[in-house]
């Protein structure tokens, strides 16, 4: 009977478990508030990731693991990395408690709930979009629209992420509007002018990137 009792409170333990987790709407999603500061230099996928941690923690959400949703190109011998494998598997929330996306499939197809009004800084601010001034709707990804890294000879990390110069880097729009050879895509629109800071402004961007957690 004692061992029937024990399974039954581990088994309840278990349900307990997996109903908090689903039911947790908590931030787990957002467009950094403020970029580098150095253009596309972000410090390498190392330092985005202590910037998204840093800003989450000041949110209040800190006590996550936080991924930028950036992709680096074999380059030195390191192979490249996918945006898309550092995010973990879902479901994602944005300051407001919507969800985002439930998996990763969702958020790299038509159903992904993105958008200016769901894409959201980790305060649950708006970000400005096309219209807005100034425009500031190219979030930097580095990635092709699948979340995963270019393969081809051209620079689309702006060396990934350590060049505030010369290079380019794959934006997305986070209000799907716009410009450019993809203008509706959140993650994959089209390549900025350069990876200084003024360029990234001039091309309707201003340093911001996605923040996900897991």
């Amino acid at each position: 009977m004692r061992k029937i009792l024990l399974s039954a409170a581990t088994l309840l333990l278990a349900i307990s478990a997996t109903l908090s987790h689903a039911q947790d709407t908590s931030l787990s999603f957002f467009i950094t508030s403020v970029g580098s500061g150095n253009g596309a230099n972000l410090g390498g996928l190392a330092g985005a990731d202590a910037h998204c941690t840093a800003l989450a923690t000041s949110a209040g959400a800190g006590g996550k693991t936080w991924r930028a949703y950036l992709s680096t190109q074999a380059a030195g011998g390191q192979p490249a990395v996918n945006a898309r494998d550092r995010i973990g598997s879902g479901p994602w929330y944005n300051a407001k408690g919507v969800l985002i996306a439930a998996n990763l499939e969702q958020l790299h197809s038509e159903a992904a709930l993105t958008g200016k009004d769901n894409s959201l800084s980790e305060t649950g601010a708006l970000v400005n979009g096309r219209g807005d001034t100034p425009n500031q709707h190219d979030i930097l990804t580095g990635s092709q629209a699948d979340g995963t890294a270019f393969t081809d000879a051209e620079d689309h990390t702006c060396n990934n992420w350590t060049s505030s110069s010369a290079g380019s880097a794959q934006a997305g729009h986070h209000d799907r509007q716009g410009g450019g050879a993809n203008p509706t895509s959140w993650n994959s629109a089209h390549g900025t002018r350069s990876c200084s800071q003024e360029d990234l402004i001039a091309t309707g961007g201003n340093g911001y990137f996605y923040c996900f957690a897991y």
